[in-house]
C-alpha cells in the first residue's frame, strides 16, 4: 500500500475529479451518504482552479479556523482514494463536534484498510503543524471510522449528542 497525501493541483485534477464524481453520485443515491471531509465538497470542482484555491483556510474567519486539505493518492494504482482536512487549532464548535481531522474514503475504496493509513499520514501533517494532541470525532454508528481512529492510538474521551446523533470524541497523542 503506497499511499501519500498530496495537495490539490492541476497535476491531480483528473484523479480528484474522478473521485469527487464517484463520491457525489454515491451520496445522491444512498441514505448513508458521507460528506466528510466537508472541505472537498464545499466548492464546485468544475472550475478546478477556483476549486483548489478555495480548499484551505489560510486565516481564521467567521467561525472558521485555518485548515489544510490533502488528497490521498494510491501511487501504485494512480487513483485518489480519499481526503483529509486538518484544522490547525480548535474553536469551541470544533472542540465539541468536529475535531482536528475530517477524513473520508471514496465509496469504492472503503473497507480496505485505507482509512487507518490515511489517518496516520494526517497525524504526521498534524505533528508538522505543531499539533501534538489531536481530537477526532465520529458518529457512534460508524464502526469503521472508530476502528481507524483507535488503530492510530485514539482513546475515547466521551460521547455527546449532536443533532439527534451520538458522536464519539477520541484523543490521539502524537508526541
Amino acid at each position: 500500500m503506497a499511499l501519500r497525501l498530496v495537495k490539490a493541483s492541476a497535476e491531480y485534477e483528473n484523479l480528484i475529479v474522478n473521485m469527487l464524481e464517484e463520491w457525489i453520485e454515491y451520496n445522491n443515491n444512498h441514505v448513508s451518504a458521507n460528506h466528510s471531509p466537508m472541505a472537498i465538497f464545499k466548492n464546485d470542482y468544475h472550475d478546478f482552479t477556483s476549486y483548489i484555491s478555495n480548499l484551505d483556510y489560510i486565516k481564521a474567519e467567521e467561525g472558521k479556523v485555518p485548515s489544510s486539505t490533502f488528497f490521498c493518492l494510491d501511487e501504485e494504482r494512480n487513483i485518489m482514494i480519499g481526503a483529509v482536512n486538518i484544522r490547525h487549532y480548535l474553536n469551541d464548535s470544533l472542540l465539541q463536534f468536529g475535531g482536528h481531522i475530517g477524513d473520508g474514503i471514496r465509496p469504492s475504496e472503503r473497507r480496505k484498510g485505507y482509512a487507518t493509513k490515511m489517518i496516520a499520514l494526517a497525524l504526521e501533517e498534524c505533528k508538522a503543524l505543531g499539533i501534538h494532541k489531536v481530537l477526532m470525532v465520529c458518529d457512534k454508528n460508524n464502526t469503521g471510522s472508530a476502528k481507524s481512529i483507535q488503530n492510530n492510538g485514539g482513546i475515547l474521551e466521551n460521547e455527546i449528542q449532536n443533532e439527534g446523533k451520538t458522536e464519539q470524541r477520541y484523543w490521539i497523542n502524537i508526541d
